[in-house]
Formats: structure tokens, C-alpha cells, sequence
């Protein structure tokens, strides 16, 4: 292929159109600038279709770089939530290549990641640990580094305190009738506690209603 002419299209980037080499019409591809003067793309020069190729894989993997990068300035992702996102727009190659180097480098690091989660799910959220522990796996975490985390934020945990805390901010004027008492138990359930805990603190009330 030839390339017929090489111009600005928007921004950083430039359009590079493409003639000969069997194609049917004159072809555009569109690639930053910067990949433009590393390979000296200019009019008239010849590309193979795998030159060709490569210029719009290197442009694919600079720009899922740069979202992944604004994804992880905007919060902290899991290497697996990171990747799941990208391969919406890119190949799984590029996804790999670039959750890979950013592990790497440390912007992606799942046991902090999972540290700094579970610490807001437990102390923020208020959830139980059944919850807590669905809700990472939902972020892409794995058993063992989701087990890790919760391992170590329990050595200081209080789960009965901070229940008891959650029932008497949020729960507490409910608990005038029977109604009230099972709608307060299905909501702390869906928070992930368990019967066994929902029954302790709810026994430091005086439940005892009349018929």
C-alpha cells in the first residue's frame, strides 16, 4: 500500500490514507502523532498490510492506556473490573497488555485495593461480612485476596458495635410493631448479617408485643 497523504483530522490525531496494495478504494485510518513520527509515516512512503496493522494496534493499545489511566484516576479498580471495562472497545490483547504493565508499574495493586474496599464496605456502608464478601467478588477480586482482607480488618472489627450502630442511626424507629421488626430483620439481612447477629442486637429491645 501507499500512503496517499498524511493530515491533521482533530487534536493529537492524524488521518493516514491508504491506496493500492489490492484495496478496493482509498482507505483512512486515523493515528496519533506521536506514533506518526515514531515510525516517519509520510506521503508516499509504502506499507505492508502488517506495518499497516501494527500502526492501528499501537494506536488501539496508547488510547486504552490513557482510558485505563483515567479510570484509575477517577477510584481504584481490580485488575479484573479494570480489564472488563476496556475489552468493551479493545481487544483482549490490548486489554492484557495494558492491565498487565500497569500491575506491573503498581496503578493496579489488588490486595490495596482490596484492603481499602473492604475497610468501606464494613466501616462506611455498614454492611455484614456475607454482603461485604459478594460485593468484591463483584469488583473482579479473588477468594484468597478477598479472605486476606477480611481476615485482617476483623482483627480490629467490632461487628456487634457496629451493628448495634447501624440499627439504633437508621433502623431504630421502626421497631414499634411486628411489621416494623420484620421490615428492620429483611433490611439488615440484604445488608449481609446474619440471623444469629440480627437476633442479638435486636434482643436490647423490648420486642414483646401484644396481640
Amino acid at each position: 500500500m501507499i500512503v496517499a497523504d498524511v493530515s491533521p483530522f482533530k487534536g493529537s490525531m492524524m488521518c493516514v490514507e491508504l491506496s493500492g496494495g489490492g484495496l478496493a478504494q482509498e482507505m483512512k485510518i486515523y493515528i496519533h502523532s506521536e506514533i506518526i513520527r515514531k515510525y516517519n509515516i509520510a506521503k508516499g512512503m509504502e506499507l505492508s498490510e502488517e506495518e499497516a496493522d501494527r500502526l492501528i494496534y499501537e494506536n488501539d493499545l496508547r488510547r486504552a492506556r490513557e482510558r485505563a489511566l483515567y479510570l484509575m484516576e477517577s477510584r481504584d479498580h481490580s485488575y479484573r473490573e479494570l480489564f472488563d471495562k476496556l475489552e468493551k472497545n479493545y481487544s483482549e490483547d490490548i486489554c492484557f497488555e495494558v492491565c498487565n504493565r500497569l500491575a506491573e508499574i503498581g496503578v493496579i495493586n489488588d490486595r490495596r485495593y482490596a484492603e481499602k474496599l473492604c475497610r468501606q464496605l464494613f466501616e462506611v456502608k455498614k454492611l455484614g461480612r456475607y454482603r461485604v464478601k459478594q460485593e468484591m467478588r463483584l469488583k473482579g477480586l479473588g477468594s484468597e485476596i478477598i479472605e486476606e482482607a477480611m481476615e485482617n480488618f476483623s482483627e480490629e472489627d467490632e461487628p456487634f458495635e457496629r451493628l448495634e450502630k447501624l440499627v439504633e442511626q437508621k433502623y431504630e424507629r421502626y421497631l414499634t410493631d411486628r411489621k416494623g421488626v420484620e421490615k428492620v430483620k429483611n433490611a439488615l439481612a440484604r445488608k449481609g448479617y446474619s440471623f444469629g447477629e440480627i437476633k442479638e442486637v435486636l434482643d436490647l429491645y423490648d420486642l414483646d408485643f401484644d396481640d
